[in-house]
């Protein structure tokens, strides 16, 4: 059995839930399986990811038995004389392995996550962003009809409804937009209404749910700080990225300085990285499969974590082949904690899977390989145009200490 051929298709989801577009990957062997998978956040053009990932399987991937997946993984992390982490050759890379494990569990008849160690759990623990729109159709949300990252009494009420759906853990990112600047220093009224919205949350869920502050780099160490001490006594299950990925003294900073636990990890990419920010005291990583270098590499990675008493949170904002991955693996891991999930109708509609989602939970997989197909049909519904928007884009204006542009006049 040999690696023969790779397609791309590039969808976007109609409610830009999981990102402006997605990037799957499908390989086929030379005796007819096809296994499929999901590159995550490759900072260009759709267009020119599915090229990236085309160019990378016929340099380093076509004709090698996909049981070789060391030589594959160090191929493609020396391309170019780089042998070093790279964001973008690893979300091309790891959407790419994720189709090789597809193949090799349809390969060997069983689900993926019994060739990644066995099953260690019977069902997996999720959470759910807070989202503005009705996730489970992707409308407005008529009943909140909020903005549920600026208005505290909009987040609780949304709380409250992913309670009622079974979610026992639930996330809110309250500081506002990210921007390409790096980290800033947030106004006394920007913080006080951020603690508003973790504290209205707290007080609508009591102890039913764990509160998980999502934060996306925006913060300098000093204000990080200032809101972890605002915020400590709501009890965050963790305090996520608050400072830009790319400061990781930044973060072991924060981290000796709060009681609630450090999460980072999804705009992180292999062993290296994850192995700083361990050191660095966090200790709730948050790889996601589809860029941190695949399912073999996020492997290591979670058992380096072991060894710091650490745990596992995937990240997930993508779509439905990265979640499936995420979850096999997830089900491997000891230091499991939590898995993202996104409801939505589109991500049911854009592929076949045999995973179940029951009452915050995701049950055990049962199929061979992921367990998840490709609905061929929808992908060619919602085609991406060449040079549209990234997966994911920053504010490109520097934003002031009230999180407006600098160049407007405050109101």
């Amino acid at each position: 059995m040999l690696l023969e051929r790779v397609r791309t298709y590039v969808t976007v989801p109609p409610t830009g839930i999981g990102g402006s577009f997605w990037v799957f990957v499908e390989v086929d062997t030379d005796n007819g399986i096809t296994g499929v998978g999901e590159c995550y956040g490759v900072p260009v053009s759709g267009d020119i990811a599915a090229e990236m990932v085309e160019d990378t399987f016929n340099r380093f991937c076509r004709g090698m038995d996909p049981h070789h997946l060391e030589t594959l993984f160090r191929r493609v992390y020396s391309a170019g004389f780089t042998q070093r982490p790279d964001v973008a050759m690893m979300g091309v890379f790891s959407g790419i392995e994720i189709a090789i494990w597809d193949i090799l569990g349809k390969a060997h008849e069983v689900p993926v996550c019994e060739l990644l160690g066995g099953r260690f759990h019977d069902r997996l623990r999720t959470y759910s962003y807070l989202y503005p729109e009705n996730v489970e159709g992707g409308t407005d949300d008529d009943e909140v009809g909020l903005d549920v990252y600026h208005d505290g009494e909009a987040a609780a009420q949304s709380a409250l409804r992913f309670l009622e759906m079974g979610f026992t853990a639930i996330k809110q990112d309250p500081v506002g937009p990210y921007s390409f600047q790096g980290g800033r220093e947030l106004s006394l009224f920007e913080l006080s209404r951020a603690e508003d919205s973790i504290a209205q949350i707290r007080k609508a869920v009591g102890d039913r749910a764990d509160i998980l502050l999502g934060t996306h780099g925006q913060m300098t160490t000093a204000s990080a700080i200032r809101l972890a001490r605002r915020v400590e006594q709501y009890d965050p299950l963790w305090f996520e990225e608050p400072c830009p990925p790319d400061q990781i003294e930044a973060l072991k900073v924060v981290s000796g300085a709060t009681s609630i636990p450090l999460a980072a990890g999804e705009r992180m990419t292999t062993r290296k990285e994850f192995y700083e920010l361990l050191k660095a005291g966090v200790r709730v990583l948050q790889p996601n499969v589809g860029r941190s270098g695949g399912l073999w590499e996020t492997k290591k990675i979670a058992v380096t974590a072991e060894l710091f008493n650490a745990q596992v949170a995937p990240h997930i904002y993508c779509g439905p082949v990265a979640h499936a991955a995420a979850t096999h693996l997830g089900f491997t891991l000891p230091n499991f904690l939590i898995l993202e999930t996104i409801l939505s109708d589109f991500h049911e509609q854009i592929a076949y899977s045999s995973l179940q989602w029951d009452q915050g939970w995701m049950m055990p997989p049962s199929q061979p390989g992921l367990g998840i197909e490709l609905n061929h049909e929808k992908l060619d519904d919602h085609p991406y145009e060449s040079g549209g928007r990234l997966h994911l884009e920053m504010t490109q204006e520097p934003l002031d200490s009230h999180n407006q542009r600098v160049a407007r006049e405050l109101k």
